[in-house]
């Protein structure tokens, strides 16, 4: 039992001869016991045992659900019976657990008789959990209320294991959730893409690493705030039209620019999925940004390529036939020069028309520098001493209002490069950056090795590797965008009408083009303009085998030799013939390497060929060479053109003179003198 005030005793059952549970003893009145037995008899209705001691610690009343709860004997049920009889019964069959039983005896009654209120529960022997409550009463007596809570405990038993079962599996399923969200930010922070939400208020409630960094926030500032507090602006002016139509349920792709995480301009490109519910509402938009910038530099910069490439193809179609025309026009004005020398006419209006034909040549190599099919004769260059020489030139030609420095970041730096051709690349520079400092400034120069990696070399359309760098950078007054995207364009020109041909800067990019390298420029409207010129680097032991030596001729006359000319300009080949002929030769003509292979066959008289590059038919000038190589291999040969194309369109074996169209007589000479006959 309970050990308090009742909380073990036991009041009474219906027992064998029992007569409504006694309140009194037979010497009351008949109306008292009447009493007793109705008030008994209404007890036993009850399905909670209930137990009266007084202050003696008798009992006075009791009911046949005590004796049932607490499986007491009939004997026990009898008015009189001591609160102490009831525990020592408890306590003898165990129902206290081990120990001592009147040590539990006495410890129970003790407490009684404090007649204190109490509420206990006692889990018995068999399993029966008792709820025991204990009220004192009038008179130092208490009343004791016994209740089977058995049920109720299992029920809730059951209920908090159930309640602990769904604790725990919403705690792992919880955590579940938790790796999967960490999961799926760890990926979209992974994926290179800027990927975020944000709701019908244009607040964010999402963002992954690299979109929080793209506007220079972290992923947690990020969520919650609004779209112009974390786009600033500038950017916010430009898509929040895009973001009214997404949340209208449109979806969307945009572009824009901002300032990247280096300051440099960055280009991005978004798309907006509308979040559409069940019920058609559109709750927020999906944002899935990407950075399209170096796209964009690879596409501007194939499209420049792209355009290089077809006006350099056309400006060399128009140089071949320019050159060809311009060879008739100087070749018959030479002639008309020597037939009659002593004539007044000559000064006045041949050496005119020779001057301009002349310049005309000139502007044509400048068309052929940018269209890459200028001839060249490409040697180790120290670039450093030349540098140095052209430096001398340079102040010469510049006004003393401009200083002219020149720096090397290595000791020796050298470049397979045609020297002459660098030398002039590098004074058109130099007279640029004069026109861009009319009131003074400075020019520097400077040399330095520059390796390009995969990424920086395929931008300037290169192989990686090491490459010698020369650097003109001046303080004048720079370029906007729309000039540097135009600069290297032939004829384009910001100088005033007559001031230049605008194909200085096209002979640059084309002459270190076809020299195995590129040009990239920086510029800046007041700051001034640096243009570099990167050129293949060598050793410096390696051995300069770019040209072929030729054999001299044993005899430098050529009078009596019978030359076979190939070439299909009718006024061209008369020209050339002419020529051949003051010089002594006999000539016959082909109209294309067909007629002249067919030639070569069955003429075995002819000591030397002389074809153009260039002609119809599946046989051309270098067709023909390879021909001539084989069928007569001793048999001299020169390649003209009006293209002046370099040897890379011959076999490895065959080098060959190469005369650029148009030229002298003496020009002539000079390129068939060391051939052998």
């Amino acid at each position: 039992m309970s050990g308090q005030h009742g909380q073990d005793g036991q009041h009474g059952q219906d027992g064998p001869d029992r007569q409504a549970s006694p309140l009194a003893g037979e010497a009351t009145p008949s109306f008292d016991r009447r009493y007793r037995e109705m008030l008994g008899a209404g007890l036993d209705l009850l399905d909670q045992g209930v137990t009266v001691f007084d202050a003696e610690l008798r009992m006075v009343a009791w009911n046949g659900a005590f004796l049932r709860l607490l499986d007491f004997p009939p004997s026990l049920a009898r008015e009189g019976m001591s609160f102490e009889e009831f525990i020592r019964f408890n306590a003898e069959r165990g129902d206290y657990g081990p120990g001592d039983p009147d040590v539990q005896v006495a410890e129970r009654v003790a407490r009684a008789r404090s007649f204190q209120p109490h509420v206990t529960e006692r889990v018995r022997p068999n399993g029966q959990v008792l709820s025991i409550r204990g009220f004192p009463l009038p008179h130092q007596g208490f009343i004791t209320v016994y209740t089977d809570i058995t049920e109720q405990r299992r029920t809730q038993e059951q209920i908090a294991s159930h309640q602990a079962e769904l604790e725990a599996h919403i705690r792992s399923r919880t955590e579940a959730l938790r790796r999967s969200e960490q999961r799926l930010r760890e990926i979209t922070d992974a994926i290179p893409a800027a990927v975020a939400y944000f709701d019908r208020s244009w607040t964010y409630r999402y963002a992954n690493k690299g979109y929080a960094q793209w506007f220079g926030w972290s992923a947690h500032e990020i969520e919650g705030k609004q779209i112009c507090e974390v786009t600033g602006q500038e950017v916010f002016a430009i898509v929040s039209p895009f973001v009214s139509r997404a949340l209208a349920g449109e979806q969307v792709s945009y572009e824009y620019t901002l300032t990247g995480r280096d300051g440099a301009p960055a280009r991005a490109c978004s798309t907006l999925v509308p979040d559409i519910g069940p019920d058609g509402e559109v709750h927020g938009c999906y944002v899935h940004s990407v950075d399209v910038t170096e796209q964009r530099h690879t596409q501007a910069a194939l499209a420049q390529a792209q355009k290089m490439e077809a006006i350099g193809q056309l400006t060399g179609g128009l140089a071949h036939d320019f050159n060809n025309m311009l060879t008739v026009v100087i070749g018959n004005l030479v002639a008309l020069k020597e037939n009659h020398p002593d004539d007044p006419l000559t000064e006045n209006f041949v050496e005119p028309a020779m001057q301009a034909a002349n310049r005309g040549a000139e502007l044509i190599r400048r068309l052929l520098g940018f269209a890459r099919r200028q001839p060249l004769e490409p040697r180790p260059v120290e670039v450093n001493e030349l540098i140095l020489g052209m430096s001398k030139l340079i102040r010469r030609s510049l006004p003393s209002t401009i200083a002219v420095s020149t720096a090397s970041r290595e000791p020796c730096l050298v470049a397979m490069v045609d020297a002459h051709q660098l030398e002039n690349a590098l004074l058109n520079l130099a007279l640029n950056a004069r026109d861009a400092m009319p009131n003074g400034g400075e020019l520097r120069i400077e040399s330095s090795l520059e390796q390009l990696g995969p990424h920086a070399a395929a931008d300037l359309e290169m192989p990686p590797g090491d490459y010698v760098q020369i650097a003109v950078s001046d303080n004048g007054m720079g370029m906007d965008g729309s000039t540097m995207a135009r600069v290297f364009e032939p004829f384009f020109t910001t100088k005033q009408f007559g001031m230049g041909s605008g194909l200085g800067m096209s002979m640059v990019y084309g002459f270190t083009k076809q020299s195995g390298g590129g040009v990239r420029i920086r510029s800046r409207q007041a700051r001034g303009t640096t243009v570099a010129l990167l050129l293949p680097r060598i050793e410096e032991e390696q051995p300069d085998n770019v040209m072929p030596e030729g054999r001299e001729l044993r005899d430098t006359d050529l009078a009596g030799k019978l030359v076979l000319l190939a070439e299909d300009d009718a006024d061209v080949r008369t020209v050339v013939r002419m020529q051949l002929s003051e010089l002594g030769c006999a000539v016959v003509e082909a109209e294309n390497g067909a007629e002249a292979a067919d030639m070569v066959e069955n003429i075995p008289a002819i000591a030397l060929v002389i074809s153009d590059v260039v002609m119809p038919g599946v046989m051309d000038g270098r067709a023909l060479a390879r021909f001539v190589r084989r069928f007569r291999p001793d048999l001299p040969m020169v390649l003209m053109s009006g293209f002046a194309e370099s040897q890379s369109g011959l076999d490895a074996d065959v080098n060959l003179p190469l005369l650029a169209k148009p030229f002298s007589r003496a020009k002539l000479l000079a390129a068939l003198r060391p051939l052998g006959a």
